[in-house]
């Protein structure tokens, strides 16, 4: 007789998910990527644009989006916006960090949450855990 139940690779496969850092700070962005390999099940791709993450979903389904507010070729809710004229990106979790305050008002209208640089790795981690809950 053999068991249909999934192996703890398999667990861990079904628990990760497919987090997408666009940050054009390639050492804060790596930096983030490492933090949620290191501490978290979950599978983080790095992308220093918002062209670059705009060709990437495309072919993937991310399942949270931690955008930098100041990207060099637009903002984090200008990439937000763009992101949502795709049909599977429309219920995704958005995290918008950034040195400076975006309009708090856009941010809430969008439903994005925010977290200021430099913040604190327990209260991004915490953060992550709860916006893929």
């Amino acid at each position: 007789m053999t068991s249909s139940a999934p192996t703890i690779q398999e667990s861990d496969q079904l628990l990760s998910k497919v987090i997408f850092v666009v940050e054009d700070d390639k050492d804060i962005g790596v930096f983030i990527t490492d933090l949620i390999h290191q501490h978290t099940p979950h599978h983080a791709q790095h992308h220093l644009t918002g062209s670059q993450a705009l060709q990437a979903v495309t072919s993937q389904n991310p399942h949270l989006l931690i955008l930098d507010y100041g990207l060099p070729d637009m903002t984090g809710l200008e990439l937000f916006d763009r992101m949502q004229t795709h049909k599977h990106l429309r219920n995704v979790p958005t995290l918008l960090i950034s040195a400076i305050k975006p309009p708090l008002h856009e941010l809430r209208k969008r439903a994005i949450t925010f977290l200021e640089k430099p913040f604190d790795l327990s209260e991004l981690l915490h953060t992550i855990t709860r916006l893929l809950a």
